[in-house]
């Protein structure tokens, strides 16, 4: 069609009208009530998606699963509200009831999904599959108004079919960049402060605010009149219809290519971020943030006469070839980066935190945010060859709706497709190949030259030929160090087994998701055990079934077969690699193997509330707590479940690691565990960690049968083993009673399922555990329990020989190294066989 054949003419309703044109929608009241609207809707999402981990266990299947309920109602809402808002009078107000209806049912469905986990496993196990429904319809019903907003207010603004595309990225933009702030604010902001059910009551007050600006605002507008297309728009119906299903199904299959993407990014960036909140916030807000960025850029720079199916195909191409080449450049040149920002931030503000999310938000920006911005200017783009004037709510709502759908279709294929069977790296091959090919064909269709369409594909073809399938286990050992020697990458996520050298010592290291999580060195052996034996050496009565939750390495779980007593053991894993890849640590008696233990696959929480079955002993052997989730394994509500599963005399073990969180953190763990059980004790399991045992009936220590039930062969190897050489040395890791975890929790909040504390703590402190663990042991006492006179003088030489070895490794961490060396070489003239003590001396030469 010739230049001239396209303009468009004036306006045929005045100004005045609520007509606003191409550089007024800047400034235009739907901006703000966009921003606000996106804010609120990712606030309530980042708030459902961490319940439904607790919900539905947190097992990735189903999450992807419950999450699809979101972006599901946000498809049906496009689609269906966005051909609502063309026939509406007043679009605007249309916005206000649809916020409105957000704010209220995003406030019940938050409410509602923190009460109803038990109903939801009631419902697995009476009707199977349908208990989904649960889920679907708590999450789903609120995000059908979400999916309205967009359109409507953009319906409101009366725009020239011209204005169309960049009224949409200024909109989407603002949408987004609101999306950004409620993704950073709540673990960043909200949860800290108010808790997630009450951060489910500040986003309602503002979806209520922005529903009442807008209702107040349409009060002031003139209703807009019909709207009937003018001649010199309309085309021919055969080729509008043609290439509408076109571009409409190219930005759909482009929506599956970019959540397939969001999944595969998750996988990869952890080897250099972390699985704490914080981390996944900064992914997902620079996710976002490109989005905003590309819609933006796209309607300050994009011009009427570019042909917008070669924009279009280029955008989408470009967005395959950048994802693709970022990652295959991606090598030590990253780290550096990620510490060079680490420095600057913590020299300008003095705070670890702020140098922490100074480096995730490098390798956040180097892998996401080129390609974010591509795909973030395609909906504008696309927009210009589906839109029109007179059917602006129906086509962008449309367009939105199908894009959503293509996202739930591209997670679900990417998560439990494409990552299962291909890897990673695999996956975002296909994935960037899949968006190459769309590209070509969408600028193929703008008759751009077919060698400009076939280049950008064989350059994806050839970047995916030089990046090694193993790319993600490389990086994770160049990060970590040492050697690969296991490596799985599932649907849960990466499972890696890395074989490491510390102070002169060999052992294997157990990474998930590129954190670790545990190993085989000495100490790490040596509370395992401890872990498990000590308080079935400490029962009260003849403890018969043990639960363990999380398999790790297998050490704890394998201690539980050195106990001949035990008739049931039960261990629950969430992932099925960690338990594949047990036989290549030490220490753990071969637990994976072993019949005598029954291991079930699946998340420990949902595991207690399914089955009502009772244990003598349930320990715990979890990830660090300030992890993402994790802190759901050491709440007072956690706990209370435990009660419920222990029988009358029975013993809650909770591995409290001292240098994985600030000594606020801690007082506020050890707080929820008193909380819960009125009777509790501690114990000094190794250097870096502490055992909590709580039970609801009293903690009576007998020395005689201590002594008896260590002496049972097995038991003693197992401990003798890794340095706990008598029982007098069992009894000598004993630090105190709950008298003194009192003092030591103070006035500390607990850690509950409603405010997570530790989850979304300030970063650990360097050297925190040269602070906390000599608060603890000043609080020590003697051991509570009649001992004879030569029983009470050994356990009296092994506490004094405990305190001098923590006191050489607290002297290490100062720096003062001739006063370590001399007080271990004290402790070694006393015990110079024990191979705890061992392998740190050995460490030290």
């Amino acid at each position: 069609m010739p230049r001239r054949a396209r303009r468009r003419q004036p306006p045929a309703t005045p100004p005045a009208a609520n007509a606003i044109g191409r550089r007024s929608v800047w400034t235009s009241p739907a901006v703000p009530l966009l921003f606000m609207s996106g804010a609120v809707a990712l606030v309530y999402e980042t708030l459902w998606v961490r319940q439904l981990g607790r919900v539905v266990g947190v097992e990735v299947h189903a999450v992807t699963i419950a999450l699809s309920a979101f972006f599901g109602g946000l498809a049906l809402g496009s689609a269906s509200l966005g051909r609502f808002a063309d026939r509406v009078a007043r679009p605007v107000r249309l916005y206000a009831w649809l916020e409105a209806g957000v704010a209220v049912l995003g406030l019940a469905s938050t409410l509602a999904l923190t009460r109803s986990a038990p109903l939801f496993v009631a419902l697995q196990d009476a009707v199977g599959s349908l208990a989904w429904t649960l889920p679907f319809g708590l999450i789903g019903v609120p995000a059908v108004l979400m999916g309205g907003t967009l359109p409507a207010l953009l319906r409101s603004l009366r725009l020239d079919s011209a204005d169309v595309p960049p009224a949409t990225g200024v909109l989407y933009a603002a949408n987004t960049a609101g999306a950004v702030v409620g993704t950073l604010a709540t673990p960043f902001l909200l949860v800290p402060a108010f808790g997630i059910e009450a951060t489910g009551v500040v986003a309602c007050l503002l979806g209520l605010g922005s529903a009442g600006a807008a209702y107040v605002l349409d009060r002031s507008l003139q209703p807009p009149p019909a709207m009937t297309p003018r001649p010199d728009e309309e085309r021919p119906a055969a080729r509008m219809s043609k290439d509408g299903r076109l571009a409409l199904g190219l930005y759909a299959a482009a929506g599956g290519i970019a959540l397939g993407y969001e999944v595969v990014w998750s996988e990869l960036l952890v080897q250099f971020m972390s699985t704490r909140s914080y981390a996944f916030a900064v992914m997902l807000g620079t996710y976002l943030t490109g989005l905003a960025l590309g819609g933006l850029l796209y309607a300050r720079l994009g011009r009427r006469d570019h042909d917008p199916w070669r924009a279009l195909g280029a955008l989408l191409a470009a967005a395959a070839v950048s994802a693709l080449a970022i990652v295959s450049a991606i090598g030590p040149w990253m780290l550096d980066a990620q510490a060079f920002a680490g420095m600057w931030a913590l020299r300008a503000t003095g705070r670890e935190t702020v140098e922490v999310v100074a480096r995730f938000a490098v390798a956040a920006a180097v892998v996401v945010l080129v390609p974010t911005t591509l795909l973030g200017a395609a909906l504008p783009a696309a927009a210009r060859v589906i839109a029109s004037t007179t059917r602006v709510g129906r086509d962008i709502g449309t367009t939105l709706a199908l894009n959503t759908a293509g996202g739930i279709a591209g997670t679900l294929v990417t998560g439990f497709v494409l990552v299962p069977h291909l890897g990673v790296i695999g996956a975002l091959e296909c994935l960037a190949l899949a968006g190459a090919a769309l590209g070509g064909v969408a600028m193929w269709k703008g008759r751009a030259r077919a060698t400009t369409a076939a280049a950008l594909i064989l350059l994806a073809v050839a970047i995916t030929g030089f990046t090694p399938r193993d790319r993600l286990a490389t990086l994770l050992a160049d990060r970590r160090g040492g050697a690969l020697v296991f490596y799985a990458e599932e649907s849960g996520g990466t499972v890696a087994v890395l074989e490491q050298r510390a102070i002169g010592q060999h052992f294997r290291r157990l990474y998930i998701q590129g954190v670790s999580n545990s190993g085989d060195a000495m100490p790490s052996q040596r509370f395992m055990r401890l872990q498990a034996l000590l308080p079935l050496l400490i029962h009260r009565g003849e403890p018969q079934s043990a639960l363990v939750v999380g398999f790790g390495t297998g050490i704890t779980a394998g201690a539980l077969l050195a106990h001949p007593g035990l008739n049931t053991r039960v261990v629950a894993e969430l992932l099925p690699s960690v338990v594949r890849a047990a036989s290549l640590f030490d220490g753990n008696l071969g637990a994976a193997t072993d019949p005598r233990l029954d291991i079930r696959i699946g998340d420990g929480r949902q595991e207690l509330l399914r089955r009502t079955q009772r244990y003598d002993l349930i320990t715990l052997e979890p990830p660090p707590p300030s992890a993402a989730r994790v802190s759901d394994l050491y709440s007072n509500d956690f706990y209370e479940l435990c009660k419920t599963r222990l029988q009358p005399d029975g013993l809650m073990a909770q591995w409290w690691p001292l240098p994985a969180q600030n000594d606020e953190d801690s007082r506020s763990l050890v707080r929820s565990f008193l909380d819960a059980f009125p009777y509790a004790t501690a114990w000094s399991t190794e250097f870096h960690e502490v055992l909590l045992i709580g039970s609801s009936s009293p903690i009576e220590l007998n020395g005689e049968r201590i002594a008896e039930r260590y002496a049972q062969p097995a038991v003693r190897a197992a401990l003798a083993e890794v340095g706990v050489e008598s029982a007098a040395a069992l009894l000598a890791t004993w630090v105190t009673d709950r008298a003194g975890l009192e003092r030591f929790a103070g006035d500390a909040r607990p850690v509950t399922d409603d405010r997570p504390l530790i989850e979304h703590a300030a970063w650990v402190r360097r050297g925190e555990i040269t602070r906390v663990l000599p608060r603890l042991l000043a609080l020590a006492t003697d051991v509570p329990v009649p001992l004879s006179d030569g029983l009470r003088l050994e356990v009296a030489a092994e506490r004094a020989e405990l305190v001098g070895f923590y006191g050489s490794a607290l002297h290490a961490l100062s720096g003062d190294r001739p006063a370590s060396a001399d007080a271990l070489r004290d402790v070694l003239a006393r015990d110079p066989r024990n191979p705890y003590y061992l392998w740190v001396a050995l460490g030290q030469r």
